[in-house]
């Protein structure tokens, strides 16, 4: 892996046959009040054969663009979610 940035995430919703959606938090320090707030944010990554379900944690890796907003793909499922 060179320079292929990878991200972990819990799945959020899954659209479509192929896609998913993951939710990245990170712990930033607040510049005034110097606190740690959560910033999240949104990925949509390919899962090629459909194995995802909500709430799931996963990993993705970093790809070449599938379509207008997909750069990502499922690299492994961390831990299965509770229905």
């Amino acid at each position: 892996m060179s320079n292929q940035r990878v991200i972990q995430g819990k799945v959020v919703k899954v659209a479509g046959i192929k896609t998913a959606t993951i939710i990245v938090e990170r712990k930033v320090m607040h510049p005034k009040y110097h606190k740690t707030v959560k910033r999240f944010k949104k990925y949509l990554i390919h899962d090629e054969k459909s194995e995802l379900e909500v709430n799931d944690v996963v990993t993705a890796i970093e790809c070449r663009p599938i379509s207008k907003t997909k750069s990502y793909r499922l690299n492994n499922i961390v831990s299965k979610g509770v229905k």
